[in-house]
């Protein structure tokens, strides 16, 4: 029968995203030493979504081309907040000015068309079941294409440290069988390293990418599903045998 096994973490190799050092330890080991990976995930029921709106312009002169833009995406960021979201939930990111080109095929040269301005905003809507709404209220302010929803869990510690207790679980129970099955009597930890990974969708709005032309004649439908979060837990044990009791 397998005994409660001896816990011995190594310092250092519980692995948060925010470390950027860690210190090593080695700890000796008689018995031989097995490596088990085990990753584990918890589905819920996302809080967040992001969309992305950008707007593009064109004019014959660098300074028209950015005016003009900002101008529009002045409106948009407007309605952004109007829907009630807060400064710190919209982000910029990406102002891009490139000159345009159009081929001629007479004279075989690139012939300058426009100057053209992208400029793009990230928005984290806190109200999932407004996302339609938020889109159609984006291409109605101007803006002239939408990425997105991306849903998320904003606060994802509980499910994680659900998922790490099930991934230790899981672990606990593989290396007992193979002591048992190798006939060993205990195990002892060495080290434990884990990964964690952000939110992904379980299912999402068929609508990713959409290039507006026109406003929208209502709020598209959007869907949140669920999303999942989860860790990677990779443990090193040694195997133990029991010293023979010299009493018996």
């Amino acid at each position: 029968m397998i005994r409660n096994m001896l816990i011995a973490f190594a310092a250092g190799t519980l692995v948060a995203p925010a470390l950027t050092q860690a210190a090593e330890i080695e700890i000796e080991s008689e018995g031989p030493v097995i490596e088990l990976s085990v990753y584990e995930s918890v589905t819920a029921e996302p809080d967040i979504v992001t969309i992305g709106a950008g707007v593009t312009t064109e004019a014959a002169s660098a300074v028209d081309a950015l005016r003009e833009n900002s101008e529009q995406m002045q409106a948009v960021i407007d309605r952004i907040k109007a829907l009630g979201v807060a400064d710190e939930d919209i982000q910029t990111t990406g102002i891009n000015l490139n000159p345009r080109y159009d081929y001629d095929r007479t004279s075989q040269r690139q012939v300058f068309r426009a100057y053209q301005v992208t400029n793009r905003v990230s928005v984290k809507l806190r109200e999932i079941e407004e996302t339609g709404a938020a889109l159609d209220a984006l291409v109605s302010a101007g803006a002239t294409d939408l990425t997105g929803p991306v849903f998320a869990i904003e606060d994802d510690k509980a499910a994680k440290d659900q998922a790490r207790e099930r991934a230790l679980e899981r672990a606990t129970e593989h290396v007992e069988a193979y002591a048992e099955l190798l006939g060993f009597d205990e195990v002892r930890i060495l080290e434990v390293n884990e990964a964690l990974q952000g939110t992904s969708p379980i299912q999402q709005s068929a609508m990713r990418s959409v290039a507006v032309e026109e406003s929208l004649a209502s709020a598209p439908p959007v869907q949140p599903g669920r999303v999942s979060t989860g860790v990677s837990i990779t443990l090193k044990y040694e195997l133990i045998k029991d010293e023979p009791n010299e009493e018996e």
